[in-house]
């Protein structure tokens, strides 16, 4: 049986969520001065857009007023996402962290910025970005030597469709020359 409000919590809303199509990720009860809040965190492999946060905010907000989970006092339920800079704790966020610059953390005490190439169920293989224009390299990393994982936030990089679409451009021009 579960003794933390965060725990009871969980039980109560992680079957509405997954209703709604998406994981429940976070719980977590705060006090600012008189007023409690209570943030809860969602997602999905597919990320969630705005009409969902707000149907799933809804619908915990409807099961809440018909539980005493929260008891009597004032509370202000948040709904959201994880954020772009978050942490990596399940087996599932490495997946939705695929081709995405993390900040690894490792058992040896060092770290390691890389972008995750694949995930499978021991580990992850990673590109570790090249230095003064050296080449990137391939890593293997087993779940077992990371301790923690954070995504980064970049502000510069290409997505793959941003070089398929130039690509793709190049190419109409250049047979648009060979017509002419």
């Amino acid at each position: 049986m579960s003794t933390t409000q965060s725990e009871r919590l969980r039980e109560l809303l992680e079957p509405l969520v997954s209703s709604q199509g998406l994981d429940l990720e976070e719980v977590e009860v705060d006090s600012v001065g008189r007023k409690r809040v209570l943030r809860v965190v969602v997602d999905s492999d597919t990320g969630a857009d705005l009409d969902q946060i707000a149907d799933v905010s809804r619908a915990l907000s409807a099961k809440l007023d018909e539980t005493d989970a929260m008891g009597e006092g004032e509370y202000t339920l948040e709904v959201g996402t994880p954020g772009a800079e978050r942490e990596l704790k399940e087996h599932r966020h490495y997946v939705r962290a695929t081709d995405r610059l993390v900040k690894f953390q490792l058992s040896d005490d060092t770290e390691l910025t890389a972008r995750i190439l694949t995930v499978d169920d021991l580990g992850v293989d990673v590109e570790v970005p090249g230095v003064k224009g050296r080449k990137p390299t391939a890593k293997r990393l087993a779940f077992e030597d990371i301790t923690k994982a954070r995504v980064q936030v970049e502000f510069n990089r290409k997505n793959k469709s941003d070089d398929q679409d130039v690509q793709d451009e190049q190419e109409a021009l250049e047979e648009n020359a060979e017509e002419a």
